[in-house]
């Protein structure tokens, strides 16, 4: 008999079925019924009719319309029990003389044969003779529904305790899944824009394919690779790479499946982990958000020992502790270095960190050519051109990018991707959804010069590194308004001449605000947030302020570390007073420096607004057209919501279908007869 099992070779009860449930209760209800209905009646009996004698008496006057008679083994051969209906002669009905009101009776006593045969007799076939029943069944039909009830009590409970004692023992199993064959295979060809990772990590699939290459010469293969990267770089594809490359057991397994509410499991759960690892090794073991498990210890704020550290102990012996774990390779993914404990990114358990960054140029256009196989682009998408306008993306952002730029072609009705739906998508995910909401004219006035601030802040302090994209005063995301911009390339260092450009362009909006309406608005909330934290990584971290080039910016943020809450600060309160001066300094400048340039661009920064006004969006082309000439030259082109798009195009569709098979019907001759002299 096949003996079915789950992936990682261990049985599973199974589950308890509601259905199981409804067919025992409808068989107890059918076996209750047929008790009920098997076993004799008591039906209350008349009051002429009280023993035997009145019941012969009845009998011979007639009065008896049916009845049933059945022997009582408990009070001897000669005790019977009769039942029937009893015709009152005290009843006569006005419809029928002959109808009798019909009574039930119920009687038991000893009954002579000589008052049987006379019963016999009279009522001929009125009477009805049941076989005689026996303790045991009496006794059966008593117990039959409280057995039912019992055992249908045992069938739920106990064996539903008897497999929650076996779930306890698997308490400790490791939830670790064994990648199978039958998975979709991934490979190093399908993971692009992080070549150094994969070099690194190619390097274990090598050892693992020909380990007696790297022995010769002494050379050992890490026992950990820690993989660090931001959210969406592709740790955990790379792992699934390395699965598919290498022909060796792959298991995978998060750091929360190790977490219970149950002291010990997560320190148990290592344990088997490994042990499964050692009997399939050499092998990979993939544990995808380490830090859920592998955080700092010494953090609780009540000290102590806690499942956490427990857990992270056995690890930390399981990696490298008396035993060792010759032939497993350990690869692990975070996002949160940080957070880990020391001992756990030694050499000798996490001996090499690959770090996945951002992707860069390459990288992208590497990624969006991957991406772009499954999807129908047009000849008019240029993958380079859009890996230079999605600086700063990563590969789960580029993969949504296209996927989303799909979804618009598709309900614009396209039958391929198109440019403009790519970039449509880029300033979906970038900024938002547009939310076109009712504004009033003042409302409408505010926003257009705000954005207008900034777009001609931009223009005129941008040194080409990040040139405008779009201004709008559509809604977008949280925002009533935006000024797009599209980096020219990755930026990887920030000069103080530029970020203090950004801190002017953020004071735009405020600026012309208080130009136009002489009043300020709640509007400018995230450009002064934005501000703020530029000034203040200015002065704490960077060193681009009169206080010099010391570092003020440790972290303080992590809360969850007891130590945190108990250093002192690392400056002093006056220190603390000039750093907030420094940082009010910078801001109020840039802000001074805004006003001074949109009082020399007044003219530009009025028709930017009436723009903004008349056409809703304007390209950055055309600011710097205003700045330039005066006004704008080229063509505006608005853009209708998504879903009036679809329809317009939809509508379009159906016409030149009409038209071109208007057009087939004259090729055909099928069109109106020519008129001309008749033949």
């Amino acid at each position: 008999m096949e003996n079915k099992s789950n992936k990682d070779g261990e049985d599973k009860p199974k589950n308890f079925h509601p259905k199981v449930l409804l067919i025992w209760l409808a068989i107890l209800a059918a076996v209750i019924g047929l008790a009920m209905a098997q076993s004799p009646g008591v039906t209350p009996s008349h009051s002429n009719i009280t023993s035997i004698n009145d019941l012969m008496l009845e009998a011979r006057d007639g009065n008896i319309d049916k009845a049933v008679i059945e022997s009582d083994p408990k009070g001897g051969e000669e005790w019977y029990a009769i039942q029937g209906n009893f015709k009152n002669p005290a009843y006569l009905a006005t419809s029928n003389e002959d109808e009798y009101q019909l009574l039930p009776f119920y009687v038991k006593g000893r009954v002579t044969e000589s008052e049987y045969k006379e019963l016999r007799n009279l009522l001929g076939g009125k009477l009805r003779e049941n076989p005689s029943t026996t303790i045991w069944t009496d006794l059966l039909f008593s117990l039959l529904p409280f057995l039912l009830i019992i055992g249908l009590l045992y069938f739920l409970f106990v064996r539903q305790l008897r497999m929650a004692g076996k779930g306890a023992l698997n308490f400790g199993k490791s939830k670790a899944k064994l990648l199978t064959k039958e998975n979709e295979k991934i490979v190093f060809d399908n993971v692009a824009g992080c070549d150094e990772a994969k070099e690194e990590v190619s390097e274990i699939v090598d050892f693992l394919k020909d380990p007696k290459r790297f022995r010769k010469i002494g050379g050992k293969i890490p026992k950990g690779v820690l993989m660090v990267g931001p959210p969406g770089t592709g740790k955990t594809l790379l792992a699934k790479a390395v699965a598919g490359e290498a022909d060796v057991p792959f298991f995978s397994i998060s750091g929360s499946d190790f977490v219970e509410m149950f002291v010990g499991v997560g320190a148990a759960r290592v344990r088997d982990m490994f042990e499964q690892g050692r009997k399939s090794a050499p092998c990979l073991i993939f544990i995808d958000e380490i830090d859920a498990v592998g955080r700092q210890r010494g953090a609780g704020l009540g000290g102590g020992n806690d499942e956490r550290e427990q857990t992270l102990n056995s690890l930390l012996v399981e990696m490298d502790g008396f035993d060792g774990h010759e032939g497993v390779i350990i690869i692990a993914a975070t996002n949160r270095p940080d957070v880990l404990d020391n001992a756990l990114l030694r050499p000798g358990r996490f001996d090499r960190q690959v770090v996945i960054d951002l992707p860069d140029l390459e990288g992208r256009e590497a990624i969006l050519k991957v991406h772009a196989k499954k999807i129908k682009l047009s000849d008019d998408v240029d993958l380079n051109s859009l890996a230079r306008a999605t600086a700063s993306f990563s590969g789960a952002d580029l993969a949504n990018l296209l996927n989303e730029g799909a979804l618009i072609a598709a309900r614009r009705r396209k039958k391929m991707v198109e440019r403009i739906d790519l970039d449509d998508a880029r300033e979906k995910i970038s900024f938002g959804t547009e939310r076109r909401r009712a504004m009033d004219d003042e409302d409408r006035k505010i926003i257009a010069y705000h954005e207008a601030g900034h777009a001609i802040i931009q223009a005129v302090v941008d040194d080409g590194l990040l040139p405008i994209h779009k201004v709008t005063i559509i809604p977008r995301g949280q925002s009533l308004g935006s000024t797009m911009f599209t980096p020219k390339k990755d930026i990887l260092n920030h000069s103080k001449r530029r970020v203090l450009n950004q801190v002017c362009c953020a004071m735009g909006g405020r600026a012309a605000e208080e130009i136009e309406i002489g009043d300020v608005t709640s509007g400018a909330a995230g450009d002064i947030r934005m501000a703020t934290n530029i000034a203040r990584s200015m002065v704490c971290d960077w060193g681009m302020s009169e206080l010099g080039m010391i570092s003020y910016g440790d972290k303080q943020d992590q809360v969850f570390l007891g130590k945190e809450l108990s250093r002192a600060q690392n400056y002093s309160e006056e220190t603390a007073q000039k750093i907030d001066y420094a940082i009010k300094e910078i801001i109020d400048i840039q802000y001074t420096r805004a006003m001074k340039i949109l009082n020399e661009n007044l003219d530009a920064l009025h028709k930017s607004a009436a723009a903004l006004l008349e056409h809703e969006t304007i390209e950055g082309k055309h600011i710097h057209e205003i700045l330039d000439k005066g006004e704008i030259i080229s063509p505006i082109i608005k853009s209708a919501p998504l879903s009036q798009q679809g329809k317009d195009a939809e509508n379009k569709n159906k016409e030149d279908e009409k038209s071109d098979a208007k057009s087939k019907d004259d090729e055909l001759g099928h069109g109106p007869e020519p008129v001309g002299i008749p033949a």
